[in-house]
């Protein structure tokens, strides 16, 4: 039981135990609410048939008036009590994994595409959340009140509550079987191909200009198109189950009301007097009947949503899978530490590398036949240059020690003491979507250096251009910047990304495409300073890594280390 991984995902939601407790007690109170109701109304009504003097009446009336009225006020307060329990859940849930990501080997987290980060911490803990609302608690609510129902049936006729109890089972467990596994394939199947779908959909709006200007938008539109009729193709899968479940309960409710009936004949074949006999004739009097009769239909109100319930703990069964392999991956080797754990070096380094290649995890072995060999000193500038898709990026995150080498070494020792040091420790990667966060200025600057002081981050600021942007914040350094990169033109954030490099103290930065979305002007005299053509923005002592679609006219002492496209692929 404990590697099943929807037992594993609810102990890492961090439920608490009174808040549980309270919300089942909640819904076991409506539902016991409904029985009372239901028996105590047909003992009601068949009694008043008999004109009793009304006094003999008051005290069920008032009865029948106070569980109409707790019923519906215990259903909602198990409303409000399931999904302030689920939400609370659900967010303990996200944070305990960005902090799984976050304090664990940042190489298994580069290697994660966006669309499958999305689904794992958004729609995949959203189900694991529904595995309270839609499964657990209306599990243990329909447990407790068909039980109560058999008890109550069973003081009035065990055969009937006999044939109730078998027709329970069928509705309670049965159908909810045959639906979790009727839906088991069709969710495996259909998250795959979810997950594509969300993937080039996310692409695609992240990148939408450049993929118009490369003529590959048709392309990816098509895939998620195609990913999506395979999503609908599998979401098909299985109906036949689900369908035999659905019908489960009202056929077990047909077979426990024509059994009550049968009963009830039989009952009236021991009666001595008539139908409408005195009470205290043994057989059937009219307030078992109805009670034989209209107390199955409640019992079945508790039972019906369980069939859903099946659905849903297998939905949420697997996406508990998923999102315990992320968390998993994140700490699969203890040894490695994080990248809360890595000191950053602050002294000069040397890099070099001797027949590199590179790759990620199950992809294709990138760079050119034989390796790419490379010799960086403090004040070296490097650029990679190629069509997308043949590996820039990932050869960036191999040389800042994030992914390891498919083949060929990589060294990195300090200039002084020519001691090693870690490439995690001497470099600082600056990702083409580095994340601006809803907060001020000089907070999104503190990313990379939590100490920077505010003449610092002016400092940076005005080297990469900003200056006169900064002058017209109303708040200056305090201003917040609402909603992130949706609060700055593309060409300020890639200004404010390159500010953040700046103020990073590791002794080699390696940035990916900079100057995106400026303009052709302004990228020209950027790469040109990157570069250490003129008037150069990291000075003598740092070792500066570009990758780029296309370099200026003059690129100075920088070597450039152009990839080839047959290798191309999106990466």
């Amino acid at each position: 039981m404990r590697d099943d991984p929807l037992i594993r995902a609810l102990g890492f939601l961090g439920l608490r135990r009174g808040a549980v407790a309270k919300a089942l007690l909640l819904g076991v109170g409506g539902s016991l609410s409904a029985l009372g109701l239901a028996a105590l109304s047909a003992w009601l009504i068949t009694r008043a048939w008999q004109m009793p003097p009304v006094l003999y009446l008051s005290v069920a009336i008032t009865a029948v008036r106070a569980l109409g009225i707790s019923r519906g006020l215990f259903r909602y307060l198990e409303r409000l009590a399931t999904h302030d329990l689920a939400l609370r859940a659900m967010t303990t849930a996200r944070e305990r994994v960005y902090t799984a990501l976050a304090t664990g080997s940042p190489a298994y987290s580069v290697t994660l595409r966006r669309g499958d980060l999305l689904t794992r911490t958004g729609d995949d803990i959203d189900e694991i959340g529904n595995a309270l609302i839609r499964g657990l608690i209306p599990i243990g609510v329909g447990v407790t009140t068909a039980v109560a129902a058999v008890v109550v049936m069973a003081l009035v006729s065990l055969p009937a509550a006999g044939v109730l109890a078998l027709a329970l089972v069928v509705s309670g467990g049965v159908a909810p079987w045959l639906a979790a596994r009727g839906g088991a394939r069709t969710i495996r199947d259909g998250s795959q191909a979810a997950t594509e779908s969300a993937e080039a959909t996310t692409t695609a709006l992240w990148h939408a200009s450049e993929l118009v200007v490369a003529r590959r938008r048709g392309a990816l539109l098509g895939s998620a198109a195609d990913a999506d009729r395979r999503h609908l193709a599998a979401t098909d899968r299985g109906r036949r189950l689900e369908a035999a479940a659905a019908a489960a309960t009202p056929l077990a409710m047909g077979a426990s009301l024509v059994a009550a009936c049968v009963i009830a004949i039989q009952l009236a074949s021991q009666t001595t007097g008539s139908i409408a006999g005195v009470a205290s004739g043994e057989g059937l009097t009219p307030m078992i009947l109805g009670v034989l009769v209209l107390l199955p239909l409640s019992a079945f109100e508790s039972t019906a949503p369980l069939t859903e319930a099946g659905l849903q703990i297998e939905r949420s069964r697997q996406s508990a899978a998923r999102v315990m392999t992320l968390v998993d991956g994140a700490h699969a080797d203890p040894a490695e530490p994080s990248g809360a754990d890595v000191a950053i070096h602050r002294g000069m380094v040397e890099v070099s590398a001797d027949g590199l290649r590179w790759g990620r995890p199950q992809r294709d072995v990138l760079g050119p036949e034989g390796g790419l060999d490379l010799d960086l000193r403090p004040g070296a500038r490097l650029a990679v240059v190629g069509p997308s898709g043949v590996g820039k990026s990932t050869l960036l995150l191999t040389l800042a020690g994030l992914l390891n080498p498919v083949d060929g070494d990589i060294a990195c020792v300090d200039v002084v003491n020519r001691a090693a040091v870690g490439l995690r420790s001497a470099g600082c990667y600056f990702a083409e979507e580095a994340h601006l966060f809803s907060t001020s200025v000089r907070e999104n600057m503190r990313v990379a250096r939590g100490d920077a002081t505010d003449e610092e981050i002016r400092a940076a600021l005005t080297t990469v251009g900003l200056d006169g942007w900064v002058s017209r914040l109303t708040d200056g350094l305090d201003t917040t910047l609402s909603g992130g990169a949706e609060a700055v033109s593309g060409g300020e954030r890639r200004r404010l990304l390159l500010a953040r490099a700046l103020l990073h103290p590791a002794p080699m930065v390696l940035l990916d495409e900079p100057t995106e979305h400026l303009s052709a002007d302004d990228a020209d005299d950027l790469l040109r300073r990157l570069l250490g053509v003129e008037d150069d923005l990291f000075g003598p002592e740092r070792i500066v890594v570009v990758v780029t679609h296309q370099l200026p006219a003059d690129v100075g002492e920088a070597q450039v280390v152009e990839l080839a496209s047959a290798a191309a692929r999106d990466f």
